[in-house]
């Protein structure tokens, strides 16, 4: 059987996604092309490598040892490249990170850009996760750091502190919760909501939190940006569920009401975690210290 380095990352990343549409896209390959690819994977295997639903896939047995393989084949690749770019033109390496909603938007854009500024041949391919799914793919080796909240358990991985910061509620002045000084969640949740679009971690964060609370989340608008999201609560549209940091922001411009929430939840402590900082590749080790640093 003869599989190329195209043919790994896609499974890869089909995988990830549990979509061979999703897949295909984070591959830059058309849907019809993947599709082949991983039809002749499975016949020269012999074996089927995906389970395929109206869910979408997920590996067979073959599937997962395939993947083990091919996430192992894969950083090896890139640490061949890293070593030999000292030779060549072009990026000296890339690193993976994968942060969590607070962390991608708040704290991490600095940090990069000064780490980025000093090391003009290296890329960072940064992608948003929730925490706990941040730890299962760092410690499979799908992402070189991760930037996940303090109370989610890490198992074997090694943990640096990142930052703190607190989720607040933003209303509209003139709204109900506005003068308070702090209120919980499942009080809230009898307002509607302005929140960030569905596939954002912090999003989903806050569905399952309400889920717990048996009530439903009530979102009117969906949002890309905190900042978008503190415009339609200033308009009156709803309440929303931001880190302090960036209600802070908003408060110089906007005409908001912060209200903290009272919930042991609201604080979140950011952790740095890695499989084994010694093994990582010296950009990666670099960035971790940056990180440490901040």
């Amino acid at each position: 059987m003869r599989f190329d380095f195209t043919d790994l990352r896609l499974f890869c990343e089909v995988v990830d996604a549990g979509s061979i549409t999703a897949g295909a896209e984070r591959s830059a390959l058309a849907l019809a092309a993947a599709s082949t690819r991983i039809r002749n994977m499975e016949a020269a295997l012999g074996a089927p490598l995906l389970s395929r639903s109206r869910q979408g896939v997920s590996p067979t047995p073959a599937g997962r040892m395939l993947l083990k393989h091919a996430r192992a084949m894969l950083a090896q690749q890139a640490r061949m490249r890293e070593d030999l770019s000292a030779y060549a033109g072009g990026l000296s390496g890339e690193v993976k990170v994968l942060a969590n909603t607070n962390a991608l938007t708040e704290f991490l854009p600095e940090t990069l850009s000064g780490f980025l500024a000093d090391h003009p041949h290296v890329s960072v391919d940064l992608e948003e996760r929730l925490s706990d799914e941040i730890v299962g793919l760092i410690a499979e080796g799908v992402g070189d750091i991760g930037i996940v909240a303090g109370t989610v358990e890490v198992g074997r991985l090694q943990t640096y502190p990142f930052r703190s910061d607190r989720f607040v509620v933003v209303t509209a002045k003139d709204h109900p919760l506005a003068a308070r000084k702090s209120v919980g969640f499942a009080e809230v949740l009898d307002f509607d909501f302005v929140g960030l679009e569905r596939s954002s971690s912090l999003q989903r964060f806050l569905t399952a939190k309400a889920v717990r609370e048996g009530r439903p989340l009530k979102l009117r608008v969906q949002l890309r940006s905190f900042d978008a999201v503190c415009r339609l609560v200033e308009c009156g549209v709803g309440v929303g569920v931001v880190p302090e940091t960036t209600a802070a922001r908003a408060a110089r411009t906007m005409s908001l009401g912060v209200v903290a929430l009272a919930d042991d939840w609201a604080l979140r402590e950011l952790r740095i975690v890695v499989r084994a900082e010694d093994e990582l590749r010296p950009y990666a080790r670099e960035l971790v210290a940056a990180l440490k640093s901040a």
